[in-house]
């Protein structure tokens, strides 16, 4: 069953590693069967106080692969490069049934 990982990107600002980041992730999250499926974009909050500054959306075959890709060599290498430039909150999302 398909898992997601969210992330909401809290503070954002442009930088060459973010950059960097970006263009070097992608291939990360295939690595492990992953693809985005919302990669920023415009936000409409239909209720509640949630204003975030950037939203991610990958999917995944399950969360197996998603906690694989997390803690994948390769991830860990460039995860770094996003830190000075954004504050995110990241998290797995797995169907209950």
């Amino acid at each position: 069953m398909p898992a997601y990982v969210l992330g909401n990107v809290t503070t954002l600002e442009t930088s060459a590693e973010l950059a960097d980041y970006r263009r070097l992730v992608g291939a990360t999250v295939e690595q492990h069967g992953g693809r985005f499926v919302i990669r920023g974009g415009k936000v409409d909050v239909f209720e509640g106080d949630w204003s975030p500054v950037h939203l991610t959306l990958i999917e995944f075959p399950d969360g197996a692969s998603a906690r694989a890709w997390f803690a994948s060599p390769e991830y860990r290498a460039i995860a770094d490069l996003r830190r000075g430039s954004v504050q995110t909150e990241l998290v797995l999302l797995e169907s209950a049934g």
